[in-house]
């Protein structure tokens, strides 16, 4: 997940993920920079480019409009939710709750992201939640770091997870692109050496 303050960084910055070993991406639309940064990249065709914090129906059209391959929401939005469905792009809604993932399952998704993640209290509560969703697949964010990356990637119906201590706004801003590479790479590394539990 990465907040683009000046699109003049999308570039440089997708350069230094894919260094890494990253081909993915997901550009919030936290910023004014979000749709320009996400053009751009699109058009450098070095990633798959995703929008993430979609709130709105307009916001995704605009996300589509850009280009991006899949979208990510905060949370469970039944509109942005069925206009990705009819347009037939992925979509990952932001889950919660309970209600949140039978929510998605009624509409017939199989992947969802968890968050807050550690805000709502970690892998011990998404365990709890998961267990009578057996059809969902989780992408915990939200507090997700390299200190705990492996334990939530350790449970099967973990898929992914979204972080972004690779590619913090400090190291943005301070164009320090060769570090974000080296976490990035680190992070690539240690996603490789886990094995998902039976």
């Amino acid at each position: 997940m990465v907040a683009i303050e000046s699109a003049a960084d999308a570039i440089p910055l997708s350069e230094a993920l894919a260094a890494g070993g990253l081909p993915v991406t997901e550009i919030t639309f936290r910023t004014a920079a979000a749709e320009e940064s996400i053009r751009a990249i699109v058009k450098a065709g070095n990633m798959i480019v995703g929008a993430g914090t979609v709130l709105t129906v307009e916001i995704a059209k605009r996300a589509l409009d850009a280009g991006v391959s899949f979208m990510v929401t905060p949370g469970f939005s039944p509109r942005v939710v069925d206009f990705c469905l009819q347009k037939k792009i992925p979509i990952f809604p932001g889950t919660a709750t309970a209600t949140d993932m039978q929510a998605a399952v009624e509409m017939g998704l199989s992947i969802v992201k968890y968050f807050p993640a550690e805000a709502m209290g970690g892998l011990k509560v998404l365990k709890a939640l998961a267990a009578p969703f057996t059809t969902l697949k989780f992408m915990p964010t939200g507090g997700i770091t390299g200190e705990n990356l492996r334990s939530y990637l350790e449970y099967r119906p973990v898929m992914a997870c979204g972080g972004s201590w690779m590619v913090a706004k400090e190291l943005i801003a301070g164009k320090q692109f060769s570090k974000i590479t080296e976490l990035t790479r680190y992070a690539v590394e240690l996603v490789r050496q886990i094995k998902p539990a039976k």
